[in-house]
């Protein structure tokens, strides 16, 4: 079919622009492609790790139901090595320091803690850590060690259980003035229906009268 003029110049203008700008535009619907396939790739391989780490940690709690504690800090490994970036990671490193403190490897436990406390993006679950390791600091008779932990900031809501244990460092240090304060403020912080307020008013009514340092 022949074209008349303007149709010929409109055909000729757009071959002169793909000639100067077709490998351009190639360029970008590639780049663009390839970033399109790169993110479904990406949540493909996140979704696919995520459901491998969480067989790896229901495997890694049916293991420490029958008290398999090898079997537990391997499986924790693994959670941490290659399934770092899931919360599966330091949910299993918890589990396994547990476990580890139970069968007596507490330098086991206290690496796996530390793991958590360095690396996991929950303040819940690094409070928990932080917990655990303060108190194998304070099983060390190290309760400089432990109040250095304790006074790291953490959520409010771990907040009576912090206080709770710098009062028993503060106590392994003879400053009871200063631990009874800590145990007062872990009872205001305790829910009132609480058990727990039984075991730290003990402490106190443990501590009190002692003359202070």
């Amino acid at each position: 079919m022949s074209l008349d003029l303007e149709e010929q110049e409109k055909l000729d203008t757009l071959k002169d622009y793909w000639n100067s700008y077709g490998n351009l535009v190639v360029g970008a619907l590639a780049a663009v492609a390839i970033t399109f396939a790169g993110v479904q790739w990406w949540q493909h391989n996140q979704q696919q790790k995520s459901a491998e780490a969480s067989a790896l940690f229901t495997a890694l709690q049916n293991a420490q139901k029958t008290n398999q504690t090898q079997i537990v800090t391997d499986t924790a490994k693994t959670l941490t090595g290659q399934y770092a970036s899931t919360a599966y990671a330091a949910r299993g490193a918890l589990i396994a320091a547990a476990s580890n403190v139970q069968a007596n490897d507490v330098k086991t436990a206290k690496a796996e803690l530390q793991w958590v406390i360095d690396n996991s993006k929950e303040d819940g679950i690094k409070a928990l850590a932080t917990l655990q390791m303060a108190g194998i600091l304070l099983d060390e008779n190290n309760p400089s060690a432990a109040l250095a932990l304790l006074d790291a900031p953490h959520e409010e809501a771990f907040a009576d259980l912090f206080s709770d244990r710098k009062g028993d460092a503060l106590v392994m240090q003879n400053k009871q003035g200063e631990a009874r304060k800590a145990y007062k403020i872990a009872l205001e912080k305790l829910p009132a229906g609480s058990p727990y307020r039984k075991v730290i008013e003990i402490k106190l009514n443990a501590i009190a009268g002692v003359s202070t340092k």
